[in-house]
């Protein structure tokens, strides 16, 4: 079964503008899909974190008909059963826009039990968006070296120095994959949080510019990295966040951890 399988959604297709609120136009895809094709099989998950989505153009009709604007947060835990796909996400969001609420929360609520609903598991909804900040870390992306693979991602890229255990952040803002659809370019800055044997820095710095022409989703592109430099370079913890560029008023930021860490602080990137 191919897991990027989204015939049935709008993903790739021209589609009319929502006139009315529609809860059908959200389109979830099993993540067990993406999942096996890195090893990931059964209920057992090797890491815990959320998708965390910030939507910039919320809007919706107070009962007087009067348009109300915000912005908002969601949050899809890394262990429900279904992601949500981007383009459903956003033009739910936009059925909205020529709908009345009696008030924001009644909005909220509904967003969050829709969304709850399509990912199989309860989704966290906040209006606001976290602060902007840069990312706290060693960039790599200042390497002088030579880089000529640009997808698929090579995992043989990674390598880790058993003899010298550290506990440092790494950061690259040459993240880029492709969605598996359109061929759209997907942009990101990441971060890796780990402790255990030092890695290799230009080894990283080709494994991630290896998935340049690589057609993947954003939070299976973040459980690939995960995966690999776990098996790769066996840190004792790791966490991996990305960051990705907002494509029709939404980003997402997928975030993958040894379970037991503490999340780190919701943020946004310059680039958001």
């Amino acid at each position: 079964m191919n897991p990027n399988d989204v015939s049935g959604s709008a993903l790739g297709r021209e589609v009319a503008y929502p006139q009315q609120f529609d809860a059908g136009l959200l389109y979830p895809i099993p993540r067990a899909l993406g999942r096996v094709a890195i090893g990931i099989d059964g209920e057992a998950l090797p890491f815990a974190g959320v998708d965390r989505w910030h939507a910039y153009e919320l809007s919706w009709l107070d009962m007087q008909g009067k348009p109300q604007v915000a912005t908002a947060t969601f949050e899809v835990p890394a262990d429900s059963p279904q992601l949500i796909e981007s383009k459903s996400f956003k033009l739910y969001l936009n059925s909205c826009n020529s709908t009345r609420f009696a008030d924001a929360e009644a909005l909220r609520i509904q967003i969050g039990a829709d969304l709850s609903a399509a990912a199989g598991a309860p989704v966290s909804m906040a209006f606001g968006l976290p602060p902007m900040h840069a990312n706290q870390g060693d960039s790599i992306d200042t390497l002088d070296i030579a880089i000529d693979q640009y997808g698929p991602p090579d995992a043989s890229l990674l390598a880790a120095d058993a003899a010298e255990v550290v506990e440092e952040t790494l950061t690259s803002a040459l993240l880029k994959s492709n969605c598996p659809v359109t061929g759209q370019p997907d942009w990101a800055d990441v971060a890796i949080a780990y402790r255990g044997p030092r890695l290799d820095r230009a080894g990283l710095l080709r494994y991630i510019v290896s998935f340049r022409d690589h057609a993947e989703f954003h939070e299976q592109c973040v459980e690939r990295i995960f995966t690999d430099l776990m098996a790769r370079c066996r840190p004792q913890t790791l966490s991996v966040q990305a960051r990705y560029t907002r494509r029709g008023g939404l980003d997402i930021n997928p975030w993958r951890t040894s379970p037991g860490l503490a999340a780190p602080a919701p943020s946004r990137s310059e680039r958001q």
